[in-house]
């Protein structure tokens, strides 16, 4: 019986050896960066950025246009003729026979005196529609920065979660191992052995797929910062635990309220839509043009002789009717601007929401990390006397398997609630657009 109790065993170890063995050959590492360099390689990278920037570019180009609308429009033209054996010479007013070149120049300028005061409307349009592409190209911006954050804390997160299985599996293999002394001895049953083995089992799984997880966060976090393969996060100096926010929480709150990007963004769309009916106005004023034109013509390849010209001309126009289009276009600017100021009013309570919000996170994650290391300390002792009266057989193995259990969601809890408070101050950086 002893022999058969011997050769168990020693099945059993191989089994346990070839479960625990290595469970795959890593993949290969990707770069390493920090989150500083993985903040700026993603804001050079980022599409929607780029397209945010080319949106203020041409802002900036839309608001020089208004600007030059203040300039006259100057144009100036050239050319030459052959003209037939007969043909009609306007300068003499006469048939004339044989062939002749002419040649011709002509210099002409004009201006819009005065369109019902949409220029300087469209002038303010532009200058504000900047002001509203900048804006919206720091929300963007800020965007980016939190999702290059969270990318990188989720990397590294896996990282620990990985730490964590590894651990675990090295606990598990150490049950198995005191089991399979006990049952050699003959204080353990075979059941003991086998419950370990499928412990064994599990934390392989387990393991393999943390490493799985590791390896898609790392690929999008090199997704994101532009580079064609995973990258490996590396961890922050300063750690991950809480510290102390620069600025108070009123402070903050009135902060989001006057700087917050997605706030200046929609006061900058209601100035727009303010502007918008004031042009729309305009178009029961009426528009005045002025326009000068100098010519020259001659049949001589030279510039003495030859004829000149030139005009002055003034002009204006009303619009008495027009089917009420300027109605129309009032009232569908006025409806704008109505629309642009709840946008802007509701901007600044969602703004207050997603801040208070933030901040009770921040508070409750502190917490929750000072629970978790609790739980972890106490999830240890509770494990380590667990092993040792079961070694002592005061206890079952199904007592240290559920005491292991109990120490690894408790390690996974604490990873969680450091991480969990990284990303709220993260949050809470992207919606008052500073870095706290």
């Amino acid at each position: 019986m002893k022999k058969n109790r011997t050769i168990l065993v020693a099945a059993l170890a191989v089994l346990a050896n070839t479960t625990a063995g290595s469970p795959a050959a890593a993949q290969e590492a990707g770069q390493t960066i920090s989150l500083e360099r993985a903040l700026e390689l993603a804001l050079l990278n980022n599409p929607q950025l780029a397209q945010s920037n080319a949106s203020l570019i041409n802002a900036g180009t839309t608001r020089q246009r208004a600007w030059g609308s203040f300039l006259p429009n100057l144009s100036m033209s050239s050319g030459s003729s052959l003209n037939s054996s007969q043909r009609f010479d306007p300068n003499t007013q006469r048939i004339v026979t044989g062939s002749s070149t002419s040649y011709s120049a002509g210099l002409s300028a004009s201006y819009q005196l005065f369109q019902g005061g949409r220029k300087f409307h469209e002038m303010g349009r532009t200058a504000t529609a900047y002001q509203e592409a900048e804006a919206r190209l720091q929300t963007q911006r800020f965007s980016v920065l939190l999702q290059t954050r969270t990318l990188f804390l989720n990397a590294l997160r896996q990282a620990d979660l990985v730490n964590i299985q590894e651990v675990s599996l090295e606990r598990t293999q150490q049950n198995h191992s005191i089991s399979l002394s006990r049952f050699a001895a003959g204080e353990a049953t075979q059941s003991d052995t086998l419950r370990t083995l499928l412990d064994v089992s599990n934390g392989r799984q387990s393991l393999l797929q943390a490493r799985n997880q590791l390896r898609a966060a790392q690929w999008s976090l090199g997704r994101q910062v532009g580079m064609s393969g995973p990258v490996v996060p590396a961890a922050p100096e300063a750690g991950l635990d809480p510290a102390p926010l620069r600025l108070s929480e009123a402070e903050i709150i009135a902060l989001a309220e006057s700087a917050s990007p997605a706030v200046r963004a929609a006061e900058a769309a209601s100035r727009v839509a303010q502007i918008g009916v004031d042009n729309a106005r305009s178009s029961y004023l009426p528009n005045l043009s002025m326009s000068t034109r100098y010519n020259w013509a001659n049949q001589e390849r030279s510039f003495s002789g030859g004829s000149t010209s030139w005009g002055l001309s003034l002009s204006g126009s009303y619009t008495l009717f027009d089917g009420f289009g300027r109605e129309a276009s009032v009232s569908q600017a006025s409806q704008t601007r109505r629309v642009s100021r709840l946008s802007e009013e509701d901007a600044r309570r969602s703004v207050r929401q997603e801040v208070d919000a933030a901040l009770r996170t921040l508070e409750t994650q502190v917490q929750a990390i000072a629970i978790a290391e609790e739980s972890v300390l106490v999830a240890q002792e509770d494990f380590r006397i667990v092993r040792l009266r079961y070694q002592a057989a005061q206890s079952t193995i199904l007592d240290v398997i559920v005491s292991q259990v109990a120490l690894e969601q408790a390690e996974v809890n604490l990873v969680a609630a450091r991480f969990d408070y990284s990303l709220a101050k993260a949050e809470l950086e992207s919606i008052i657009g500073v870095e706290l």
